[in-house]
């Protein structure tokens, strides 16, 4: 599996969990992910860059106002899309 491939499982499976209610652990895993991710940004072009930069924005807003079915449709459609686009070689 592919790093893309493993950043897109896990931000399905950490939207599951928001959906289900798990905000805590679904929290931890989203702050893992993030972090994981940040390292294939940081030598993405500028552009790309600031794609991420607005959707973990958006997921940290989300996550801030506890609005827990808008962060995981974040980490459901616009994060896999992101990643989908901009990683994938």
């Amino acid at each position: 599996m592919s790093a893309v491939e493993s950043f897109v499982s896990e931000a399905q499976r950490c939207a599951v969990m928001f959906r289900l209610g798990r905000d805590v652990e679904a929290g931890l895993v989203m702050i893992e992910l993030a972090t994981a991710i940040q390292a294939s940004f940081d030598v993405a072009p500028e552009g790309v860059q600031r794609q991420w930069l607005a959707v973990l924005g958006s997921l940290l807003e989300c996550q801030e106002a506890q609005n827990w079915l808008a962060l995981a449709d974040y980490l459901e459609y616009e994060l896999v899309q992101l990643l989908t686009d901009s990683l994938s070689f």
